[in-house]
């Protein structure tokens, strides 16, 4: 497995302001409402279950044991309340939502390292919806993956991981050499972002087609809001950037402005 550790960010002109504000924000849901991830009401009120989606049925979801659809095990569905107002709001809820710290802070490490250079390509505004509009196409992408392959449709589904997924493919896009440093085999390996990000990539397409045969060996990661939000933010994000000038072309503008 490949750990992305710091990248290039000799390029960068502004300060990435969203960027900051979505980690501000996801820390601050998990450590108040989500109480450190103890208040389990709030965590399942909120996350996106794909039955509901599907059969915009919100109605509470009782602790309940059901066999697998695909394997002979048997797995757990924690009870979930209803959620307050239209269950189409756990599209967006969701993402600000993590099931522990280990998985809070994988994925503001991710976003921390990649964010900022896609935020200076899109500006701010844009950014912000660029982000959350991947994080919905992704749970969206996990609710058609998880019923297409009759997965388990009544595990509550949370994370920002969906939506970094798109700042990922975005980041892709827009920047494929820029130069990355990862931790590789106990190894630190300076590679362009196409090889550090591919990498990611594979893993998530060869650990999502394993689940498909078994779903215990997904171990509750939502491969198919990965991928579908990888996917969405690659075509999304230079629409995003129309009419906007490049980063260092906007800086060898201002320069060339401050020396005249």
């Amino acid at each position: 497995m490949v750990l992305p550790l710091f990248d290039d960010n000799s390029g960068r002109v502004a300060v990435p302001i969203v960027n900051y504000a979505l980690i501000i924000a996801n820390v601050f849901v998990f450590l108040v409402p989500q109480q450190f991830g103890t208040n389990e009401e709030f965590t399942y009120a909120f996350s996106t279950v794909p039955y509901r989606i599907v059969t915009r049925d919100n109605t509470p979801i009782s602790i309940q044991d059901h066999d697998d659809p695909i394997t002979p095990q048997r797995f757990r569905v924690p009870a979930v309340p209803p959620t307050p107002g239209t269950v189409y709001l756990t599209l967006l809820t969701a993402m600000f939502l993590h099931g522990g710290w280990g998985h809070l802070l994988g994925n503001m490490w991710f976003l921390w390292i990649f964010g900022d250079n896609v935020e200076d390509h899109l500006g701010r505004a844009r950014y912000l919806v660029f982000y959350l509009l991947c994080g919905v196409l992704a749970s969206l992408a996990h609710v058609a993956f998880t019923e297409m392959f009759r997965q388990n449709d009544l595990l509550p589904c949370l994370g920002a991981s969906g939506a970094i997924s798109g700042v990922l493919g975005g980041y892709m896009v827009l920047l494929p050499t820029n130069r990355v440093t990862v931790l590789m085999l106990r190894l630190l390996v300076d590679v362009p972002a196409y090889i550090a990000i591919g990498m990611w990539f594979v893993f998530q397409l060869v650990s999502g087609l394993g689940a498909l045969g078994d779903g215990a060996k997904a171990g509750g990661v939502a491969y198919g809001a990965h991928i579908g939000g990888f996917i969405a933010g690659m075509a999304l994000v230079l629409p995003f950037t129309a009419g906007r000038e490049p980063p260092r072309r906007r800086r060898d503008r201002d320069l060339s402005l401050v020396n005249r």
